[in-house]
């Protein structure tokens, strides 16, 4: 891995100054330190400024943000930090400092927590799924340490990389501790990758094992002979009778997961603890373009983040969380390393997406992370049903959600009376418990935000992260009633806005700086595994991370994503657009169950290829007394696609586009974007290229019978 160590300058006390003198640096430290005052409370430690005539020489406080120069002697006051660590970048729990690798992290959990819930999953009785069997944090770290000696039993050594090629579930939480006690590097395997992804990351990656389960064992299968470093394959899930032998001459073994422990069990070996800066895992991030890329996690970088986290949102062994996000992705792999920190139950989804809400009310969570797409979901679901429910019901909604706004928007609590009429049977959609919500991966629409604020309740926030800094760039704060933005800097990062002259963006706009979001601190990635050159694309010498989204500083020190650096396109007229802003807007529509913008600089004005809501298409139908054979029919209605198109505008209209982001025409599709034919990425964004080679003869055709503007 020496080729991955990059020429970034952070200085080990983690301030992210240079170019400075020391004896300057540490006096005009002081001066800063002389205007801060802790305040400890039982949830978190806020640092605030005292007042004082001279502090703004040193350091500006903007509420949720402080902003410092980049550096002290000439630099620009473009710097930003977290309120409640402005002065250094946390890279490890306050209140437990001594944790520095995930292997840590798994072991506090197990002293403190042993005998609690830990893993559970539905278990069948008599062909139906019944409620939650748990496993305990003591019984997962014993299955852990099996795991790990089956391992070293079979002849993996220290800092080999092990493939996970199934979705959520217990045994992958398993196999990614045992990778921690016994310092090895997991590598996810999205279980929606083709093939040749599969091959291309298990050959770049030089994997040594690979787990997975029945379903994924024939494309493991019929490559074998592609995948020359794999020497042991362990399926999960499956029986002795059910799992072929190879040939010797293969040199590679297949065993259940079962036997792997029992082989653990009769070779039991002390852990081979990993430092902080070893690697914990490989995530191959798939892109919208090209193979993919390999993102190298330090422990110390996932527990810098974990860490920072922490001192913002607080959980308790009492709470329980539901699994379905993708393990494979960061944002899932995050919220695992928090929910064992403190102890928390974690419920696995039965694996299909169609009977998330069944699973949803036998575990009753307390927790439940979500992303934009199935939020938005929700959102529409449960406005429809209002209005479906007849003209009484939808004005006590009203007057509910009005006076509830009113009351949270005014800093006072609402009345119970309307949980009790209205709201609790919606909160009884995700088990009835919740009491934190987190939403990211994408941005989430201020109107939807307040919704679920106002029909949940609980501590509501959005975030702003990716797989290069371990997760978490920034996240609303409790309390914070303004919706519309991403909150503010991690406190184990610091963030800045860097200009992009060709968008228009400068950090000098006024009211709000612009820019390119750069990232710096002990939560960013090492680099891109064998490949200096894409690292070098986004990581400058200073050590700031180059994330490609454009962001504004909203008041109060708010991040705010307006834009995306890579996808945007000129119309022929030469206006700017940018198509996951007007997407996101769209999407609110009540007929859009997903829509992809295309445009180029040979026409002026937007096309939209729709993939619709079909119940919702097929309400339309009924209520105009339209009677079709068939969806794809009503797909091909002018009218059908004139209700979808005034559905749109109006939408756009709310959210104030502008002229040229409009789409002038729209094609509707039953087929839904999926990773399964090639225009989802795993992280659920569409690619662009694809999208535009798919639909191909319908974007042509539209831009052959629009207008010129």
């Amino acid at each position: 891995m020496s080729s991955l160590k990059s020429k970034r300058a952070i200085p080990e006390n983690g301030k992210g100054f240079t170019s400075m003198d020391s004896t300057t640096a540490q006096r005009r430290l002081k001066s800063i330190h002389a205007h801060l005052v802790s305040v400890v409370d039982s949830a978190f430690s806020h640092i605030h400024l005292r007042s004082s005539p001279t502090a703004a020489e040193f350091l500006s406080e903007q509420n949720y943000s402080v902003v410092l120069p980049e550096k002290l002697q000439t630099g620009k006051w473009n710097v930003y930090r977290s309120a409640r660590s402005p002065l250094k970048l946390v890279s490890r729990f306050p209140n437990h400092p001594d944790i520095g690798t995930l292997h840590d992290n798994f072991l506090l959990a197990v002293d403190f927590f042993g005998d609690n819930n830990y893993l559970g999953t539905r278990i069948r009785v008599d062909g139906t799924v019944g409620e939650y069997k748990w496993m305990t944090y003591r019984e997962a770290a014993t299955a852990r340490t099996a795991i790990g000696c089956g391992l070293i039993h079979h002849g993996i050594l220290k800092g080999s990389c092990i493939g996970l090629y199934f979705i959520n579930r217990p045994e992958w939480i398993i196999v990614d501790h045992a990778c921690s006690a016994y310092s090895l590097i997991s590598v996810p395997l999205y279980d929606t990758l083709g093939p040749g992804a599969v091959k291309y990351i298990i050959n770049h990656a030089e994997l040594k094992a690979v787990f997975c389960v029945p379903q994924t064992l024939n494309p493991l299968l019929s490559i074998l002979s592609e995948i020359p470093s794999v020497r042991l394959i362990v399926v999960v899930g499956g029986m002795e009778n059910e799992v072929p032998s190879l040939p010797s001459s293969t040199g590679i073994q297949i065993v259940t997961y079962s036997r792997l422990l029992n082989q653990g069990r009769s070779y039991l070996q002390p852990f081979c603890q990993p430092k902080p800066d070893d690697i914990a895992t490989i995530c191959y991030t798939s892109g919208t373009t090209g193979t993919p890329k390999g993102v190298v996690l330090t422990h110390g970088n996932l527990i810098a983040n974990a860490a920072g986290f922490s001192l913002a949102v607080k959980f308790n062994p009492r709470d329980v969380y539901i699994s379905y996000l993708p393990l494979a992705h960061i944002f899932e792999r995050f919220n695992q390393i928090n929910l064992a920190h403190y102890g928390v139950a974690v419920g696995f989804y039965q694996g299909d997406n169609m009977r998330l809400m069944d699973d949803l009310a036998a575990l009753r969570p307390t927790l439940f992370c979500s992303v934009p797409r199935l939020s938005n979901r929700i959102y529409a679901g449960i406005l429809n049903a209002v209005k479906e429910s007849g003209t009484l019901k939808e004005r006590l909604f009203n007057a509910a959600y009005n006076s509830k706004k009113q009351a949270i928007m005014n800093g006072r609590s609402p009345s119970p009376i309307w949980d009790r009429l209205v709201f609790n049977k919606i909160k009884a959609r995700l088990g009835g418990r919740v009491r934190f919500m987190a939403s990211g991966a994408s941005p989430l629409s201020p109107d939807v935000m307040d919704f679920l604020k106002i029909c949940f309740g609980g501590h509501i926030i959005e975030g702003y992260g990716m797989t290069e800094t371990s997760c978490v760039i920034s996240c609303m704060d409790e309390g914070d009633i303004l919706s519309g933005h991403v909150g503010s800097p991690n406190p184990a990062c610091e963030i800045k806005l860097v200009d992009v002259p060709e968008m228009n963006y400068t950090s000098d706009d006024q009211p709000y700086p612009r820019g390119e979001i750069c990232v710096r601190g002990p939560i960013v990635f090492q680099g891109y595994y064998k490949d200096e050159m894409q690292t070098r694309e986004v990581l400058d010498e200073d050590g700031w991370l180059h994330t490609g989204d454009i962001g504004l500083w909203h008041t109060g020190g708010r991040l705010k994503i307006i834009d995306r650096k890579k996808n945007i396109f000129k119309l022929a007229q030469g206006e700017y657009i940018a198509p996951e802003k007007v997407e996101n807007v769209y999407a609110k529509c009540k007929f859009i169950a997903q829509c992809f913008i295309f445009g180029d600089s040979l026409n002026s004005s937007l096309v939209a290829i729709v993939s619709v809501d079909q119940d919702a298409l097929k309400a339309w139908a009924s209520s105009q007394g339209i009677k079709y054979k068939d969806l794809e029919q009503s797909c091909n209605d002018p009218r059908a696609r004139a209700a979808v198109q005034a559905e749109m505008d109006a939408v756009g209209r709310d959210a104030q586009l502008r002229g040229f982001e409009f789409a002038k025409s729209v094609t509707l599709v039953l087929e839904p974007f999926t990773m399964e034919n090639g225009l989802l990425t795993p992280t659920f964004k569409i690619k662009r290229a694809q999208a535009k080679a798919y639909f191909a003869k319908a974007i042509s055709d539209m831009s052959s019978t629009r207008g010129s503007g």
